[in-house]
């Protein structure tokens, strides 16, 4: 029987469509650096938002020369630019930098239809409820408050906190580790044939594909 319901988040549950490719949105998010105080060009922050990814990714690597599949925390690439103004960001300023360029950069978000109905019937058949993403802490957080769903999980874990994403084997273990999991007793539920289901059977966890319209 499985007792534990391990889900993907989006795509699965939550249908979220983001761009952070287009100018516009850049030109946002100029205006979010400028409440906090720091000046950039809209082409200025783009190039340094994406020179300090790719450090702070190779950083990782480094760190994990064993892994194929590393994460980083966003918070700290707002900080880097913040600092490149002169600006010593505290962690509400970053958190609020974090929620305004998500919210920017978000073109649409919703919960699929029925996901409400299947946690509650999760819940009432007596399941425990847990959630491994590829995601940012500071973006996923305040999604999954004002959708609805964050009391129906028994725990959670992101990518950008572990610094380790699915398919990386080590990232279930964390999961299976850290809240005593069984994994006979365990399903992956996802939207992604690698990242969930190839990645769950690396553990050998059961996994369950879903294709959502």
């Amino acid at each position: 029987m499985y007792r534990n319901i391990i889900f993907d988040l989006y795509g699965t549950l939550i249908d979220i469509r983001t761009d952070e490719f287009s100018l516009d949105f850049w030109r946002k998010a100029v205006q979010v650096y400028a409440m906090g105080g720091a000046s950039f060009t809209p082409g200025e922050l783009r190039t340094s938002y994406a020179k300090y990814v790719k450090r702070a990714l190779r950083r990782e690597r480094l760190k994990h020369p064993t892994y194929k599949h590393v994460d980083i925390d966003l918070l700290q690439v707002f900080r880097r630019l913040y600092a490149d103004k002169g600006i010593n960001a505290d962690m509400t300023l970053l958190r609020k930098t974090a929620r305004r360029f998500r919210r920017d950069s978000t073109t649409f978000i919703r919960l699929y239809d029925g996901v409400i109905e299947l946690l509650d019937g999760l819940k009432e058949a007596g399941r425990r409820i847990y959630l491994l993403s590829n995601a940012q802490e500071s973006f996923t957080i305040p999604e999954m408050e004002e959708l609805g769903i964050l009391p129906y999980f028994d725990g959670i874990m992101i990518s950008s906190e572990e610094r380790v994403s699915k398919p990386q084997r080590q990232f279930f273990e964390k999961l299976i580790e850290r809240y005593a999991l069984n994994k006979q007793e365990c399903i992956m539920v996802g939207n992604d044939k690698n990242s969930d289901m190839l990645g769950a059977k690396g553990v050998d966890i059961d996994g369950l594909y879903i294709h959502q319209e």
